[in-house]
């Protein structure tokens, strides 16, 4: 079985394709009647969870066979980051991620999956003006200590006598680039305005 465009996808990086790209090979490799000894299944349960498929992630667990489950540790490892992720425990995540010493196939890929709290913290930039600081640990899987100064660390302000953190908004960046022809476009414009 050819795994080579696997081993492209995790070197390169392209985590995001690495969900559908496993499920086509194993398809292919499945409608040969190919053996699946060396699949990995820890890069394709991986890959499910990195793009926030957790159906797709329960029902590949599901459809393994236990002796594969039963085998392999670092297999057993990813199922319970989705296992934390289906109960929304955000913390447990992370526990199950350092809890673990992953090989070199997973290494920088559970590095990249972990970044999931720079995305949530995005988001909850984005959602809210304010939040209770229980929700900001709750969300990003940290004590409410590790919380408040990650949010505060990020400009955020706490109202320590409501436990309530108040949002800083990103400025959305905008370059406008004015060149000679927009500006001589421009100047026309109101000349005919004028006259």
């Amino acid at each position: 079985m050819d795994l080579s465009a696997v081993q492209a996808a995790l070197s390169d990086k392209s985590y995001s394709a690495l969900a559908h790209l496993c499920d086509e090979l194993l398809l292919q490799a499945a409608s040969k009647g190919a053996t699946t000894d060396e699949w990995p299944y820890s890069v394709h349960l991986l890959a499910h969870l990195y793009i926030n498929d957790l159906n797709s992630a329960r029902f590949f667990w599901k459809s393994l066979p236990q002796e594969v489950k039963d085998t392999r540790p670092e297999l057993a490892a990813v199922w319970r980051i989705g296992q934390c992720l289906w109960n929304r425990d955000y913390a447990g995540v992370n526990t199950a991620a350092q809890g673990f010493e992953w090989g070199p196939d997973l290494a920088d890929f559970i590095t990249a999956f972990l970044e999931l709290q720079q995305r949530i913290f995005k988001l909850l930039t984005s959602a809210y003006s304010t939040i209770s600081v229980a929700d900001v640990a709750h969300f990003m899987g940290m004590s409410e200590e590790d919380a408040t100064n990650y949010a505060v660390q990020n400009g955020w302000s706490l109202d320590a006598a409501t436990r309530m953190l108040t949002v800083k908004k990103l400025k959305a960046q905008t370059n406008q680039k004015l060149d000679a022809s927009k500006l001589q476009r421009l100047t026309e414009c109101v000349f005919h305005l004028e006259h």
